[in-house]
């Protein structure tokens, strides 16, 4: 477990967190840019973000970065990172023990203080937007308060993808951007003792995401 100090003391009363799951972790210094992305840009730290613990996982080849800021900053922090990630990791030669269909494979985001499950949805759906616009080729599924008007669950929305099976994404329909040529997945925001899953395919020309809320 490797562990950084916070970005700042000054955090605001409107917090929420997201444990941006990765798919590295043999590489340290690519994990640790994932997480430096997430707390600003140019060396200079957001003072409303901070990361407060990486877990890396050798086996897996997987990792977890804690984020937390205010509600108002969390989304961008994530989609700093989550480009970071895009550009860093290859998926086509990714290789662990942990079944992952992107870069970015899981993005949970909790509310904390004073913040409802249904801005964190805001806030995933606004991700989601925000990655079809930056990523070229991406691909978005939607679940939970992201999903409206369904809201379809985080299980059906992985039976509907074949997490698991990693079977043919090419035939499926996204929520948003492009039909995925190899991966896809989802991401989500929910009370923090819930789990959320997505996956962010990195390849030349090709990625795939998922943002989401669910309660």
């Amino acid at each position: 477990m490797k562990k950084i100090s916070m970005s700042s003391s000054r955090l605001g009363l409107r917090l929420a967190a997201c444990l941006l799951n990765i798919s590295e972790a043999r590489r340290k210094h690519i994990v640790e840019n994932i997480a430096n992305a997430a707390l600003g840009k140019n060396g200079q730290k957001h003072p409303e973000v901070s990361v407060l613990n990486i877990f890396s996982d050798q086996n897996y080849n997987r990792s977890v970065i804690t984020i937390v800021a205010s509600i108002d900053e969390l989304g961008n922090s994530i989609l700093a990172a989550c480009l970071e990630a895009f550009q860093s990791i290859d998926m086509q030669i990714q290789e662990g023990i942990h079944p992952c269909l992107g870069a970015v494979d899981l993005i949970p985001i909790y509310p904390l203080t004073d913040v409802g499950v249904e801005e964190c949805g805001a806030v995933a759906r606004s991700l989601a937007e925000n990655l079809v616009r930056h990523v070229p080729g991406c691909s978005v599924f939607l679940f939970g308060e992201a999903d409206l008007p369904e809201k379809r669950t985080l299980v059906q929305r992985r039976k509907q993808l074949g997490w698991f099976t990693r079977r043919d994404f090419s035939a499926l329909e996204p929520d948003l951007g492009t039909a995925p040529a190899r991966r896809c997945g989802l991401t989500g925001s929910s009370f923090f003792l819930d789990t959320f899953r997505t996956s962010l395919t990195v390849s030349p020309g090709n990625a795939s995401s998922a943002a989401s809320s669910d309660v």
